[in-house]
């Protein structure tokens, strides 16, 4: 290699390179660059606002006009994380092909950082999903069955996901228990580009199919045999569910429905004929956090009776409540999504020193920034590669879990 600034540029070039070939998670959702810290730099606690669609109601029993405010939501994704992996390696390293420093220096260091942050995005935003299909305890695929896949792909389109633009994510034991009995669903890419992306399989079901080592495993909370209150405090667009007396010992990420309470079409407001799945956002003893919140009337109505009637908030009072799972049992969590479900977001971090020390580099939405110092008393240069990084689910009725059986 040259003289300095070739040696910076062709590190953060290389260290780009790697790390869109690596994200396999990360390069099927929306991945969003803000360059409104371009110059000075951002730091952790940054924050960008991601708008999300208004939502209407239909007047249909009269011929006057009821404008509805705009109720246009947002969702605040915070740059939390700043992630690095450090080096050093000794003067003469330098004097190495570009091919031999990748191998030895750039890759190993970018495969751990990407693994990393895919690692916890992956596993943050499954527990966001509400939407669950599979037996838990059965093999995903067992005997051949595609109800898994086919129930969350009902469950997506029921949330009016676009038709493009969907992958499933599955682990390597999952992934070989669906293809030994489903191999023929399978049809050839098109998309040649695909085949060179880390974990692409194939192309079933309107999706692309990737094996994922860093899917979500989520343990049941202990106690999961509960019931509502009876008077559960549920709110027209509220987040709480009390449940009977000091009842429960649920679990972030648990998921559950409550007897009674089906999911209506976000448009028509119709019953889908099924019950509405919610998530707890925390773990609750006596009371549950939840997500989605309980919409009962108007343009963002998500919960029903089996009828399509509006529910009143004491039908949610003395319910059962049925959680996916056994109590205590640890389940793998494989994902089907639409792109637009979640965000990546990135941006610069600062640059210190001259060019030929600290180089940024912004590629499809992910920003990487490669500082390298040299180190006069032990010879040597000492480097490191850094990504600041925030993620929102943005969208959860896109995107379904899937489950099967227990670890």
């Amino acid at each position: 290699m040259a003289n300095s600034f070739e040696v910076i540029t062709m590190i953060t070039n290389e260290s780009m390179r790697l790390a869109h070939e690596k994200a396999t998670f990360l390069s099927t959702i929306d991945r969003q660059y803000d360059d409104s810290y371009a110059k000075s730099g951002a730091k952790i606690g940054s924050a960008l606002r991601v708008r999300k669609p208004n939502q209407y109601e239909v007047t249909t029993a009269s011929r006057v006009m009821d404008a509805q405010d705009q109720a246009e939501g947002y969702e605040t994704v915070t740059m939390a994380s700043q992630y690095h992996v450090d080096m050093h390696f000794d003067s003469s390293d330098l004097a190495l092909s570009v091919d031999n420093f990748s191998k030895r220096y750039i890759d190993p260091a970018i495969s751990a950082l990407i693994s990393k942050v895919e690692a916890d995005v992956l596993q943050g935003v499954s527990k966001d999903v509400y939407n669950v299909q599979g037996t838990a305890g059965t093999a995903l695929g067992a005997s051949g069955s595609l109800a898994a896949f086919t129930g969350a792909r009902a469950r997506i389109n029921g949330g009016l996901a676009p038709m493009g633009n969907r992958s499933v994510m599955l682990d390597s034991v999952q992934m070989g228990n669906v293809v030994t009995g489903l191999y023929n669903v399978f049809n050839p890419q098109k998309d040649v580009a695909k085949a060179f992306q880390e974990g692409y399989y194939g192309h079933a079901l309107g999706a692309d199919w990737y094996e994922n080592e860093r899917i979500l495993t989520h343990t049941v909370g202990s106690d999961v045999t509960v019931n509502t209150s009876s008077s559960a405090a549920v709110t027209d667009g509220g987040t709480n569910i009390t449940m009977n007396g000091s009842d429960g010992s649920i679990k972030k990420g648990d998921v559950f429905t409550v007897a009674g309470v089906y999911a209506a079409h976000p448009e028509t407001k119709s019953c889908l004929g099924y019950l509405q799945q919610f998530v707890a956002t925390a773990d609750s003893t006596g009371a549950v956090t939840v997500s989605p919140p309980t919409y009962l009337t108007g343009a963002k109505k998500n919960v029903c009776a089996a009828s399509g009637a509006d529910l009143a908030t004491t039908d949610f009072n003395s319910k059962t409540m049925t959680f996916v799972g056994t109590a205590g049992a640890s389940y793998r969590q494989g994902l089907m999504y639409h792109k637009e479900a979640f965000a990546f977001v990135t941006a610069d971090l600062p640059l210190y020193g001259g060019q030929d020390d600290c180089r940024r580099l912004t590629k499809d939405g992910i920003s990487l920034r490669v500082w390298k110092q040299p180190d006069i008393v032990n010879d040597r240069n000492l480097m490191r590669i850094d990504i600041l990084f925030g993620y929102a689910t943005m969208r959860q009725a896109w995107a379904s879990r899937l489950i099967g059986s227990a670890v």
